[in-house]
């Protein structure tokens, strides 16, 4: 490979300037000998200096006298390590070495290979830079006829059989119709047809959320990575911190104690008396065989598990519990509970459905119901942190996080007139692995109600740590869980589909990984608290500093 001088272009940044060496690429024979020069250049220097050095101490001879020989070893040692980052793509050092005067020489290693085509570009808009002079006349011509109002957005999929042309010509027809460019938002690179008639409607592209991990979590005998989709600053880290405590301390351990979904409708009697009958019936343990017989003809997962209900005036609310299998299961209880209604219709034709959900279920919403009988998995999730851990890692005592967890926890939500909120922010963590696995992220309302306990064990010496959950809304398959970046996250967790050896052991892992996580969040973010740390934590992670003007050539 021919080494050659260029002139650095004004704008050039030391990443577009320099050849990089990319995982797998074999450097050209110039280079290696380069390479290797340099290293034993660097290594030579470094070995003389450090036995010079030792030879003046053992004689108590000053180390800032050198000779000539002392003072090129210093000058090799110095350019061998700037050469070495330099080309490894140290950011510092390359600004160091790389002037910005339009005027300055730099010597640039020409590529080994032509560089790889850039990807095709989307046809109809793409996602960053200009914009195609002309579109296909057939997608104008239709672009034209959605601005018009002549083509409803929503059939596009269903016209052109083409999942990725029709989310391009809807996003050229909104651009057109608002003359907002939206050019931030990508186009290319997912796949539309996976979302069709189960995850979105009418998409015009992707929105991109960064992903961490988090772990080991040591929990129930199993080291575990979590992933989180979040943009919060500190999250991930501060998770990850109590992960390492947990793990110190020898692990977590969990229990589902109930599993189980809900939906409630809400029907109308022509009298409060008459809705009473329907009442007594649905919670006659003697009638609860036959409902379980009607509510499993429309799923092969879903077992009926109890019927409770409540009455409002001659409103009758009447709420469902089932399992699910390794799905979250709403749709599968919806389907039961309508057939168990029809079944119903025939002895009580009077009952009037006004809806398949009264609110009573409750989904989506804060309410007691839930914090008292659960939905979804409810789980406990329990730690014992060691004295020496506290200190360590946590950066505190066990008595000030009793103390503190008592009055902010208990006491200070109790004030607030909190509803399952009594924790320090169990819906960070919960909401970030229900982003990143697929789960529906508006389930995050209930499936965040948590209380957090803490108590100081063995003489008072360690931290007794727990977080209990009574309803985390999880599943495997369906929804979101089977696009391809929830799916990749689902298994790294080793919780990805059904389990078909034991259906509704999938979901329920998820379910205590959740807690899990959230205890090891609770846990450090409380500790910083203790400590004083929250505020300088969050000015250091959370507070960028980036010049975003430039964020173009990044």
């Amino acid at each position: 490979m021919a080494v050659e001088v260029r002139r650095r272009a004004p704008a050039t940044r030391p990443a577009e300037g320099r050849a990089r060496v990319q995982a797998g690429d074999a450097l050209p024979l110039p280079i290696r000998h380069t390479n290797l020069i340099f290293s034993a250049l660097f290594a030579a220097s470094l070995a003389y200096l450090m036995r010079r050095w030792r030879e003046k101490i053992r004689s108590s001879t000053p180390l800032h006298v050198v000779g000539l020989t002392e003072i090129f070893a210093i000058c090799g040692l110095v350019a061998s390590l700037i050469y070495l980052l330099s080309f490894f793509g140290i950011a510092f050092v390359q600004s160091v070495v790389s002037s910005s005067d339009d005027e300055d020489e730099d010597f640039l290693i020409a590529p080994a290979q032509p560089p790889k085509p850039a990807p095709a570009q989307c046809a109809l808009l793409q996602s960053a830079g200009p914009a195609p002079e002309r579109m296909p006349e057939e997608d104008e011509e239709i672009v034209a006829e959605v601005v018009a109002g002549k083509i409803p957005s929503y059939v596009l999929e269903t016209r052109l059989g083409d999942c990725r042309r029709a989310a391009g010509i809807r996003r050229e027809a909104l651009r057109r119709i608002t003359g907002r460019e939206i050019n931030g938002l990508p186009l290319d690179g997912f796949d539309y047809a996976s979302i069709l008639g189960q995850c979105c409607e009418m998409p015009v592209g992707y929105v991109q959320l960064p992903v961490g991990v988090v772990g080991p979590l040591l929990l129930d005998g199993r080291r575990i990575y979590v992933p989180m989709a979040t943009t919060e600053g500190c999250l991930v880290a501060s998770t990850n911190r109590g992960c390492k405590a947990i793990a110190e301390s020898g692990g977590a351990s969990s229990v589902v104690f109930r599993d189980g979904m809900s939906r409630a409708p809400v029907a109308r009697f022509p009298s409060a008396s008459r809705a009473a009958e329907l009442m007594e019936f649905l919670e006659n343990p003697a009638n609860f065989d036959t409902l379980s017989v009607v509510f499993s003809r429309s799923t092969r997962f879903g077992r009926l598990q109890g019927v409770k209900c409540a009455l409002a005036g001659r409103n009758l609310y009447m709420r469902f519990t089932c399992s699910t299998g390794d799905a979250m299961g709403m749709n599968m209880i919806s389907k039961g509970v309508q057939h168990v209604l029809d079944y119903l219709e025939e002895d009580f034709p009077d009952m009037d459905v006004v809806s398949i959900s009264g609110n009573f279920c409750s989904d989506k919403k804060s309410a007691a119901v839930n914090w008292i009988e659960g939905r979804g998995k409810s789980v406990v999730c329990e730690a014992v942190i060691r004295e020496e851990v506290v200190q360590k890692v946590l950066k505190t005592n066990v008595q000030s996080l009793v103390e503190l967890n008592v009055i902010k926890n208990l006491a200070g939500s109790a004030v607030a007139g909190a509803l399952g909120g009594f924790n320090a922010h169990a819906s960070n963590i919960v909401t970030a692995i229900f982003i990143a696995t697929g789960q529906d992220p508006a389930q995050n309302v209930e499936s965040s109600q948590c209380i957090t306990m803490l108590e100081a064990v063995n003489g008072g010496r360690d931290l007794h740590i727990s977080v209990t959950m009574p309803s985390i809304e999880v599943g495997t398959v369906g929804g979101g869980t089977q696009l391809a970046s929830q799916s990749a996250c689902l298994d790294l967790l080793g919780v990805k589909g059904a389990n078909r050896e034991s259906p509704g052991s999938n979901a329920r892992l998820l379910a205590t990984v959740v807690a899990g996580a959230v205890l090891a969040g609770e846990l450090s973010l409380i500790s910083a608290q203790a400590a004083g740390h929250l505020v300088q934590s969050h000015m250091k992670y959370n507070r960028s500093r980036k010049d975003m003007s430039n964020a173009a050539a990044c």
